[in-house]
């Protein structure tokens, strides 16, 4: 069955990283964009950044330029969002999604499928 599995969640200091990570199963990373979204206490979901089923095309939300880093290992059907800087800000329940497409990933997608999420929170 189609399944997304998020991993790496924690609680993390100020200026501290985490890589989350993003595995596959039941479908093929190689047809499919992969979106990271996230979800803070009290607010809705925000989209955080995608990559394409190639891996070449990337986006990332303003907050998470310069800081986040997607990438993607279709051998082992998982995509990896490294999250270096953290602030108290980057605090939610981050969530990957897929959805079948060849091209430019964009995270305003209807995706398809959903993982159960995994917690970050960025604390001192």
């Amino acid at each position: 069955q189609v399944q997304l599995v998020e991993s790496g969640g924690s609680l993390v200091q100020p200026g501290g990283s985490l890589r989350l990570s993003c595995a596959a199963s039941g479908f093929t990373l190689d047809y499919y964009a992969i979106g990271w979204f996230r979800q803070a206490p009290g607010k809705g979901r925000e989209g955080v950044s995608c990559i394409s089923s190639s891996g070449r095309s990337l986006y990332y939300v303003d907050s998470a330029k310069g800081r986040f880093t997607i990438s993607s290992d279709n051998a082992k059907n998982t995509v990896y969002l490294q999250m270096n800087s953290l602030k108290p800000d980057d605090t939610a329940v981050y969530y990957c999604a897929a959805k079948p497409g060849l091209g430019s990933c964009r995270l305003n997608w209807s995706y398809n499928y959903w993982g159960q999420g995994t917690q970050v929170t960025v604390s001192s």
